[in-house]
């Protein structure tokens, strides 16, 4: 045998996973709503280099990630080839999955709709990144009201959701509420001044000769377990509950003995199965008419039902907790976790996250949207979203092939890209100009497109404390800076940035779409603001249990 073998899944084009460039994000005023500083997020641009966008400041934040990712039918390829189609959505799927592991807490949860075309795979490939061990279950979602008649095989009925939790030792997923149903079961047949009650069988499947006796009842009628049955509970503790008025006989004495269960003794929520039925959660249908309130000129094909939403985030997470979905599609995960009072980011590419997704958050934030959960939670408008786009590639060749700045990107765009480039954070020093970005309190970086002169690194380092050191960056510098203080580093642009990433490339989507609607190139406006400064910024081109 091989060291270190391992099992694991293996596919064409595995562990050739591209070197993404960490982008900024521009933000689009005229498509912003509502309270600015609410916290949510709705990015239009191609979702890897979007994820890639929230890694440095979102890492180890996201509470829960519902995605919906395309279902890899095999009409998502012109060419369809098995080995090859199953490879190309994997290496769709991996690098997405690697970046959303790292964005979520420790304490947080993935959840993903998937049919049964690529779950056993997508089941493989998440037991290698996330780990088998937090691995937490597969949710089976009824989808159809009723069977497909003219199915080739079998009717297919269902939907997986798998679940993992980025570490299983210690998330636990929350109750779900109680339902007017659920309490409706509760009797108080005896007037018992406990309150509602209702009875649970005495005797259990377990034998046992100490819980093995008989029971007189009121009528004088001998009782014993069932065989192989025993009683719940001692002789001695039987007898404590009959003094307690907590057995209950029936109205004429005359019935096998039961335990009242008070319903002020009864936990505040319900552990959740893992077979969820249309009835509680809706199905696509019901998701389609909900699609129908923002477009019905251009519904989805297989959208997902707000109270299936809204049951995974009662089980997932609580009120301000941060919910991301990468495949926002139609914009419903937002829409729900919005209703509920999470934070969010959903990250959509193509024309329809304005046709689709702001329209809808539009009127969620509004209040005009009533449809969904909106009745159950009495949803009545408030709160507020940001509306981002993904800035151009900071690098791109010039018509003889050398790599040079983008020129869309302005001064301040220049040094935002440079900082996330270079792992600092961008927070410009109000009266300091070279303290552009900090890595620390103490370490920091200064981008310039000027050429630097030796004068001017001098006034820079007499500025300087002892213990600050400075990386600087700029287009060209006089050879008697490079090694003129110890605490200051001078780097050339781009030359400081070639090989680190894949620059230029606007679109890792492997033309996996199974959406009804042609996704049009983006186009960057010459002259964006930084989304952490911007004013205006020209457009830049988605049971019954509740009622």
């Amino acid at each position: 045998m091989k060291p270190n073998q391992k099992l694991e899944l293996t596919w064409i084009g595995k562990g050739e996973e591209p070197k993404l460039e960490p982008r900024i994000l521009i933000e689009q005023p005229e498509y912003s709503c509502g309270d600015p500083g609410s916290g949510n997020m709705l990015i239009q641009g191609d979702n890897l280099l979007a994820l890639k966008a929230l890694e440095q400041d979102y890492a180890g934040k996201v509470k829960c990630i519902y995605i919906d990712p395309p279902y890899n039918t095999g009409n998502a390829f012109e060419h369809y080839d098995d080995g090859i189609e199953h490879s190309q959505w994997l290496n769709l799927m991996a690098p997405r999955l690697k970046i959303l592991r790292d964005l979520l807490a420790n304490d947080g949860s993935i959840w993903i709709s998937i049919d049964d075309d690529e779950s056993h795979y997508l089941k493989v490939l998440c037991d290698e990144i996330f780990g088998r061990r937090n691995f937490v279950n597969n949710v089976i979602w009824e989808k159809k009201y009723s069977p497909q008649n003219d199915a080739k095989w079998l009717s297919d009925s269902h939907d997986h959701i798998l679940v993992y939790a980025k570490n299983k030792e210690i998330w636990r997923p929350y109750l779900l509420p109680r339902t007017e149903e659920m309490d409706k079961r509760y009797k108080n047949y005896d007037n018992d001044l406990r309150g509602l009650w209702k009875s649970s069988d005495l005797s259990v499947k377990t034998y046992s000769s100490s819980t093995d006796y008989p029971i007189q009842i009121p009528s004088g009628r001998i009782v014993n377990p069932p065989a192989g049955y025993s009683w719940r509970v001692s002789k001695e503790k039987f007898e404590e509950l009959v003094k307690d008025n907590r057995i209950w006989f029936g109205k004429d004495g005359n019935n096998v003995p039961s335990i009242k269960r008070f319903l002020s003794d009864v936990q505040e929520g319900l552990v959740s199965k893992t077979i969820w039925y249309r009835i509680e959660v809706g199905d696509n249908q019901d998701a389609k008419r909900e699609g129908k309130q923002f477009n019905s000129e251009n519904v989805f094909a297989t959208p997902k039902p707000e109270k299936l939403v809204y049951r995974i985030m009662a089980l997932a997470s609580r009120e301000g907790d941060l919910v991301l979905d990468s495949f926002l599609g139609s914009g419903t995960t937002a829409a729900v976790v919005h209703k509920m009072g999470r934070k969010w980011i959903g990250i959509e590419l193509g024309e329809h996250a304005k046709t689709h997704c702001y329209s809808r958050l539009k009127q969620v934030v509004d209040g005009t949207d009533q449809g969904g959960i909106s009745k159950a939670v009495e949803w009545q408008g408030g709160g507020g979203f940001r509306f981002y786009t993904l800035a151009p590639s900071l690098l791109n060749r010039d018509k003889y092939g050398n790599w040079i700045i983008s020129k869309k990107y302005n001064p301040d765009m220049l040094a935002a890209a440079m900082a996330k480039q270079e792992g600092f954070r961008y927070l410009p020093d109000e009266h300091v100009y070279w303290k552009q970005a900090r890595s620390s309190e103490k370490d920091f970086l200064f981008t310039t497109t000027g050429f630097m002169t030796v004068e001017m690194l001098d006034g820079i380092h007499e500025e300087m404390q002892p213990d600050e050191s400075l990386l600087l960056a700029c287009k060209a510098y006089q050879k008697e800076c490079a090694h003129r203080y110890p605490n200051i580093s001078i780097k050339k642009i781009p030359n400081m940035l070639l090989g680190r990433c894949e620059f230029g490339r606007e679109d890792y989507s492997l033309n996996i779409v199974q959406v009804p609607y042609d996704r049009a190139e983006e186009e960057v406006p010459d002259e964006p603001e930084l989304a952490i400064e911007s004013e205006e910024v020209e457009e830049s081109r988605q049971t019954d249990l509740f009622e």
